[in-house]
């Protein structure tokens, strides 16, 4: 028994038997694709395939009886600051889509927040992906007011007509599936999936020519090769995603927040082993082949790989800082003096500082806005511009 079986909770007996039908899912899939797949359409499966993916199922993820806890859950201070931007962009008047809304929680802080500035957007779109999410939304938004709440409305696709207004995107990135490679005798191999009983195996093969096309350029650009046995990400879905989203922005901002790093420190050489993290009920491990539709698994975000597909798809790279720098210029501070008590204030101090201390959410969480049609500079980076790192 290995440390990590140790550290994470074990599976309850629907737990584990709704791994042991998605694990039976994959494998049949593995055993018609000829014994092998790439580990981005293993990850694929294991977050969304329907009714079984970690995304399509019914579990609780967010909060505290989930899997991890995300800014806009921890505190409503991080959506009073996410408004503070909204309604820089929305002077104008617009819409506000949010991909992937969690629980609903920065959608009803963002409303109610925008609301006492009387800049309220003409509508709040969701898109969700998971049945059980988009459900916990629709409880949340029922307890706004009449109208707030009705301007909420769920979306099954993304829009077909371009909006005017704020596209928000918080912890979307790191759940596209992605490619995995390692360095072996100074090439590059694809980390792949065979099925080995009711367990995925991970298998080492020749790069797919997508991966390994991709690999010889982002090497061109290093000055050093990485070395023997280095294992990391690439994301290759990136940039399609992107692209179907910048076709929904007419004019306006949209909002990126994620932890992730610059391509040079992403690919660092002493990064040895990749940023993929899994979690499971609020325990952290970087397996990613147990608890198969009950946990979350994740990567790290290239944010040079997002700016490069911005750029292509005719958006503007108009702000890149920490969280920490992007909720101190939107006002975090003024929102903490507000409180009305002592006990109060220490409550509020307490959520700042897990969202801006370098050690918790401040500096591994990234603020990236994509721009089209903007001249003004963004507020929410004001005090820093992390551009120049990309």
């Amino acid at each position: 028994m290995s440390l990590r079986d140790i550290m994470t909770p074990p599976l309850t007996a629907e737990e584990a038997a709704h791994s042991r039908a998605l694990a039976e899912r994959i494998a049949l899939e593995v055993r018609a694709a000829g014994g092998w797949v790439t580990f981005e359409r293993f990850m694929e499966l294991a977050l969304y395939a329907p009714g079984l993916g970690y995304y399509s199922a019914g579990s609780v993820k967010i909060g505290a009886g989930g899997d991890f806890v995300t800014a806009p859950e921890l505190s409503d201070l991080f959506s009073r600051c996410v408004a503070e931007q909204c309604a820089q962009v929305l002077q104008r008047g617009g819409e506000i889509l949010e991909l992937g809304a969690g629980t609903g929680r920065m959608a009803a802080a963002i409303l109610t927040e925008l609301a006492a500035r009387g800049c309220l957007p003409d509508r709040y779109a969701i898109l969700e992906v998971s049945a059980d999410l988009a459900d916990r939304q629709r409880r949340r938004i029922a307890t706004l007011p009449a109208g707030l709440a009705e301007r909420v409305a769920w979306l099954e696709r993304l829009p077909e007509r371009p909006i005017d207004g704020v596209i928000l995107a918080n912890e979307v990135l790191d759940a596209l599936p992605c490619r995995r490679f390692s360095i072996r005798n100074g090439a590059v191999l694809e980390l792949g999936v065979a099925a080995d009983g009711e367990r995925p195996r991970e298998l080492a093969a020749p790069a797919e020519p997508a991966l390994a096309e991709e690999w010889r350029r982002l090497a061109a650009q290093r000055s050093a090769p990485l070395p023997e046995g280095y294992v990391s990400e690439i994301c290759l879905r990136v940039g399609p995603w992107l692209a179907g989203i910048a076709d929904c922005l007419e004019r306006g901002a949209m909002l990126l927040f994620d932890y992730g790093l610059p391509r040079a420190h992403y690919y660092h050489p002493q990064r040895l082993a990749g940023t993929l993290r899994c979690h499971y009920k609020h325990h952290v491990h970087d397996d990613p082949y147990i608890n198969l539709g009950v946990q979350d698994i994740t990567a790290w975000v290239d944010f040079t790989r997002v700016a490069e597909a911005a750029l292509e798809c005719g958006l503007e790279v108009a702000g890149f800082a920490t969280q920490a720098a992007f909720l101190l210029a939107t006002g975090i501070e003024r929102w903490l003096a507000e409180a009305g008590d002592p006990v109060e204030h220490a409550r509020r101090a307490g959520e700042a500082r897990r969202l801006m201390l370098p050690a918790q959410m401040g500096e591994a969480f990234k603020v990236m806005a994509l721009t089209r049609g903007l001249d003004a500079p963004l507020s929410g980076f004001a005090l820093q511009d992390l551009r120049g790192s990309l």
